[in-house]
């Protein structure tokens, strides 16, 4: 009975944690979005613009185009707002365009050390 309900509690917690994904939008420093009802956000651009790199050491970029995670894109779009510039802890991150950025999972954290 025990190993039952251990097993259904394992499944559950790979379930949970294997579903997850954040998305990270690829976006541009120097334009803000200043209009709308939502105040603050950024232009999204190619994902090719950003180091995907960034994503696996988990860094935040300082240059003028980096990772933006989740978030909602405005009515038109072309802007994103309500994110971070950390991404999340576990889970999958995926591009705006789809594509696998990052594999999470037990351990797998998305930060380095500091």
């Amino acid at each position: 009975m025990k190993i039952g309900m251990v097993s259904a509690l394992s499944l559950a917690l790979v379930s949970a944690c294997g579903s997850k994904s954040t998305t990270a939008w690829c976006v541009d420093r120097q334009s803000p979005w200043t209009g709308g009802k939502t105040a603050g956000g950024y232009r999204v651009v190619p994902d090719s613009f950003c180091d995907t790199r960034e994503i696996e050491r988990g860094t935040v970029g300082y240059n003028r185009y980096f990772w933006y995670y989740g978030g909602r894109r405005d009515s038109s779009h072309t802007y994103v707002s309500g994110g971070s510039y950390y991404g999340p802890r576990k889970g999958k991150v995926k591009s705006s365009s789809g594509h696998t950025l990052s594999r999470g999972g037990f351990g797998g954290g998305g930060r380095s050390g500091g």
